[in-house]
């Protein structure tokens, strides 16, 4: 019986061989057939080693023959029919109420031109990037991780990857630029400039910066497709950096970790500076003399506003916070990624991550009566 396993094993071998070297390196395939099992392994070791041949290229050619030399049965990740209804309706409700009330959001804003504020133009940008977070990635994404399959084409893979990092670095920017802004007002007022070009300027490099930051998602996503024993098909949308994909890719681990430290820890950490010192400045502070009613009106005015926006920011730190420690945790125990529960817990994760964009325009309606 063993003998017959290692015969099988010799014929898998050859024959998986031959497909890779057909398929990723042109070779043709009846001048294959007629060469022996060591002449094709050789063939492939020289060309997997090769200098010229590009990481990419060697990590797709290595995938190909993994899968083909090691088939598997079925998707080891299958969630039951009552699972997927219970995502679908949260997230269908978590995209209804982003994208309606992040519209109705920038409506006001632009409809009505006493709203019109540098505030307001702000809120706009982030209202925008919260729109086109769920509007054009939440829903593929959710599709892919709720079936493990991507079925959109390489197009829409890099277009969906670039919308999430893009819209992450323009929301959590524009938020630094109202706190920043914010701080000016009040702390330093003589110096603050109320300008609606100098606002049009910072949004248009918030919105290039986040450009910038999202490229990599257009120059290294790729589409890796397996199948199975079974006849099963799975498609996977993933970043394949130049010193391979996940988890070995030293580069993506790297960007990973500064695009969380630019668009995570660092705007947190100056953000709580600013409204540590803004709640100093207008709940702690001592007025010399009988302020007058303008006077505590405007107090009250900005107070309102800063209590809104600090609201604004801890929700997204509470949001984003299990997403962001997921991958830092997976990249460094990798195990976790075949456990059972992987796929409820990343939908989680996800969907907290997402319902960002949902609750910013609540927050709006339920902090600022200018909006009701």
């Amino acid at each position: 019986m063993s003998a017959m396993e290692d015969q099988v094993g010799e014929v898998l071998l050859r024959n998986c061989t031959i497909m890779v070297l057909s398929t990723e390196f042109g070779h043709s395939t009846a001048e294959l057939e007629s060469s022996n099992s060591t002449l094709l392994l050789g063939m492939l070791g020289t060309m997997l080693n090769t200098a010229g041949l590009t990481m990419p290229k060697k990590t797709i050619a290595r995938d190909r023959l993994h899968d083909c030399v090691y088939p598997v049965t079925e998707p080891s990740h299958n969630i039951s029919w009552w699972h997927k209804l219970t995502w679908v309706t949260l997230f269908i409700a978590m995209l209804i109420v982003a994208i309606v009330g992040n519209l109705i959001v920038i409506w006001i804003v632009l409809a009505h031109r006493r709203m019109r504020t540098v505030t307001n133009c702000y809120m706009v940008s982030l209202s925008l990037s919260d729109l086109f977070m769920a509007a054009l990635n939440c829903l593929p994404n959710f599709i892919y991780m709720l079936n493990s399959d991507w079925a959109f084409g390489l197009e829409l893979c890099m277009a969906s990857n670039f919308i999430a990092y893009w819209t992450v670095a323009s929301s959590v920017f524009t938020l630094v630029a109202i706190t920043l802004n914010r701080y000016m007002a009040i702390v330093h007022p003589l110096r603050h400039r109320r300008s609606r070009t100098r606002t049009q300027t910072v949004l248009i490099l918030i919105w290039v910066i986040s450009v910038f930051l999202a490229m990599p998602c257009i120059l290294y996503s790729n589409i890796k497709t397996k199948r199975y024993t079974n006849g099963e098909l799975r498609r996977a949308c993933y970043m394949l950096w130049p010193d391979g994909r996940y988890p070995h890719s030293k580069t993506e681990y790297i960007y990973n970790i500064l695009f969380l430290c630019v668009t995570y820890i660092i705007p947190l950490l100056v953000m709580f500076v600013c409204y540590t010192i803004m709640g100093r400045e207008l709940w702690g502070s001592k007025t010399i003399g009988q302020m007058t009613q303008r006077h505590v009106e405007s107090i009250k005015s900005k107070r309102k506003v800063v209590r809104m926006f600090g609201v604004v920011v801890l929700i997204f730190m509470f949001c984003w916070l299990p997403y962001h420690s997921y991958f830092v945790y997976a990249y460094h125990n990798k195990e976790i990624v075949s456990k059972a529960y992987v796929q409820d817990l990343f939908l989680a994760f996800y969907w907290l991550a997402m319902s960002n964009s949902m609750v910013n325009p609540i927050i709006y309606y339920w902090m600022n009566p200018r909006y009701a």
